[in-house]
């Protein structure tokens, strides 16, 4: 992938709508080659992984083939987060000088936040376990060893006190596969809780990023079938949770108690969305990103919808820019007939995202042990 160092849509993103372009993937081939840098030098501030990528990455990738070498006696789940950690370490380094000059503007009150953060996940096995996403959580942070390591944590009702704990143990959170308004609730509850919490242990609260990522494409995917052909809501109900969470997000951090953290330090936590790539190819290619631009928010893109973004990327219309349009890009969930649950549907979501999480994972510590042996 070739880059032309210059003004680009990502920076316009960040400097004229105050959002965030992140990069969905984690390649070891792309901090070898520099393909990760020529992406920051285009504008990408943040990276998000997860099993799925790791797996893809390693299972057409020869570029850990050398990391492999020796290792056949090591447990695959025990050879896999040595790796992950290696590439996401190197990935914080790529990250630092953007996290760094974050840094400054989030002192400087320009911002009410810091970017240049690259995400690690918990083993998918451990969603309903809180204790053990704890002792993971803050396992992996150590090994990492970089300020700007951000570890991953499900949003599953198991996960809500372990995101309070790590967070209050000073640890950057990136809360993950959130899909419904009332979750999305009591994440913020759980962010607050976590501050709070690190205030007692007398952490600096301002050195502590989180981010909460609410899914969207795969709202549409289950929520468009239950829906007639041609219903003008096909495709909208994902981008209206979107609105709502936009809005549920400006009125917790207006509140008296968010206030008081951020008078006491403390960065405000940015939604961010994930699931942004288009998976109905009737719909537009940036149907989850054009349309949800808003100041103080996160969109982590696959690198082809980075790279569209890039190409033909229009921000000019985007529809979350003032309260007028955040109620009527919201009010298509007002709108759902009767017999369309947005609740089954995103409970729905959050069971299968959970198991899907854990099967690409089994997939991904089954390549690792096929690497060790030789056999891929």
């Amino acid at each position: 992938m070739t880059f032309d160092l210059k003004h680009t849509k990502l920076n316009d993103l960040y400097d004229q709508y105050g959002q965030s372009p992140w990069i969905d993937n984690i390649r070891r081939d792309w901090l070898n080659d520099g393909t990760l840098a020529g992406m920051v030098a285009q504008g990408a501030r943040g990276v998000t992984s997860n099993p799925s990528i790791f797996q893809k990455t390693l299972a057409t990738s020869s570029a850990y083939d050398e990391l492999l070498e020796g290792k056949k006696d090591v447990d695959p789940e025990v050879l896999f987060e040595e790796l992950a950690v290696r590439d996401v370490r190197d990935a914080c380094d790529v990250l630092s000088e953007v996290h760094t000059l974050s840094i400054a503007q989030f002192a400087g009150k320009v911002r009410r936040y810091c970017d240049g953060y690259v995400s690690l996940e918990v083993s998918p096995r451990l969603a309903r376990d809180t204790v053990a996403t704890v002792t993971a959580a803050k396992r992996l942070a150590a090994e990492v060893g970089r300020p700007n390591v951000m570890i991953k944590i499900p949003g599953t009702k198991e996960g809500l006190p372990a995101i309070t704990e790590v967070l209050g143990a000073g640890i950057n959170v990136n809360v993950t596969l959130i899909f419904s308004l009332e979750r999305y609730n009591e994440v913020i509850t759980a962010w607050m809780e976590g501050l709070e919490l690190a205030l007692t242990h007398r952490s600096d609260i301002a050195a502590i990023g989180s981010v909460a990522s609410f899914f969207l494409s795969r709202v549409d995917v289950l929520i468009d079938p239950q829906l007639p052909d041609r219903d003008p809501l096909r495709g909208k109900i994902a981008n209206a949770q979107a609105a709502g969470a936009y809005e549920l997000y400006r009125r917790r951090m207006a509140s008296e108690r968010a206030q008081a953290l951020i008078a006491a330090g403390a960065q405000v936590q940015r939604p961010l969305w994930a699931s942004t790539s288009t998976k109905n190819p009737a719909y537009p290619d940036l149907l989850y990103v054009d349309t949800i631009v808003a100041d103080e928010t996160v969109n982590t893109m696959p690198d082809a919808t980075l790279a569209a973004v890039l190409d033909h990327g229009d921000f000019a219309n985007s529809r979350l820019l003032n309260d007028v349009s955040i109620r009527a890009l919201a009010s298509a969930i007002d709108d759902l007939p009767e017999n369309v649950s947005l609740a089954t549907a995103t409970d729905k979501l959050e069971t299968d995202g959970v198991a899907a999480f854990v099967a690409s994972y089994e997939d991904l510590l089954k390549t690792v042990a096929q690497k060790q042996q030789g056999t891929n």
